[in-house]
């Protein structure tokens, strides 16, 4: 008898973590975002560098479309990034390199290394669905004064990513998530923290986010401007030809 009480309570956890998880997808829904964001670049010896990019995204997790291109320094402006993600399966990506004056497409065994000189990889750039992991409540934790669900994600068979594992904490009052850690072969790689987290349109936001590499002992901070969700994009905005044209 203990031994189905124990089941049946596993499985209860299995899905309450799903859940919350899918319930933070569709309280942060939004048919369009774009904003205009300043990554400061820290390396291990304490330098920091600063990029700027303009970002925009069309859909929603699974079935979404992102662009993504820098505006500054000089020495990057130009290069961009196109996302196309998908409900089954990793998400199509291409750069645009201005100096070659040509895209190419990001393999995908590339996609766990860094994206052009920032802490992100190119895989850290996706949205994925939910049906493409599991989920797991480890416990509550409380995480910068505010109570959260300490969440663990693992790939579902079949399905790709560097990571074997990631550990999410989603705020319990809001649903929003605000930290994550990364692990590839069960070792610590990457930690995002989200920081300054505000309602833009309706819309709850993280208006600053910091990624830490573990072993390069690098970080780069992304802060949001001129945020705004719901309005009027191109559907041509993400295509090949519009990060050809550099639109």
């Amino acid at each position: 008898m203990n031994k189905w009480i124990f089941v049946l309570a596993a499985a209860a956890f299995a899905q309450d973590a799903r859940q919350i998880v899918e319930e933070s997808q569709k309280r942060n829904r939004s048919n369009t975002q774009q904003y205009e964001g300043v990554l400061q670049v820290f390396n291990p010896n304490g330098k920091n560098s600063e990029k700027r990019w303009q970002f925009y995204r069309s859909g929603n997790y699974g079935e979404s479309k992102a662009l993504l291109r820098f505006v500054s320094p000089p020495e990057v402006k130009g290069v961009a990034l196109l996302i196309v993600n998908h409900p089954d399966r990793a998400s199509d990506q291409w750069m645009w390199l201005p100096e070659l004056q040509r895209d190419r497409r990001v393999a995908l065994q590339d996609r766990s290394t860094r994206f052009f000189g920032t802490d992100f990889s190119y895989e850290d750039l996706e949205e994925r669905d939910v049906n493409q992991s599991d989920f797991k409540l480890l416990g509550e934790e409380v995480v910068d004064g505010q109570a959260c669900w300490k969440i663990e994600s693992t790939p579902k068979k079949g399905k790709s990513s560097q990571y074997n594992r990631v550990v999410m904490w989603f705020r319990k009052d809001i649903y929003f998530p605000v930290q994550y850690e990364m692990y590839a072969k069960d070792q610590l790689v990457r930690k995002l923290h989200y920081r300054r987290i505000e309602k833009v349109n309706g819309v709850w936001s993280a208006l600053e986010m910091e990624m830490f590499d573990v072993r390069r002992k690098g970080r780069t901070v992304l802060k949001s401007d001129k945020l705004q969700y719901n309005v009027a994009l191109k559907d041509e905005l993400f295509t090949l030809q519009s990060l050809r044209r550099g639109e």
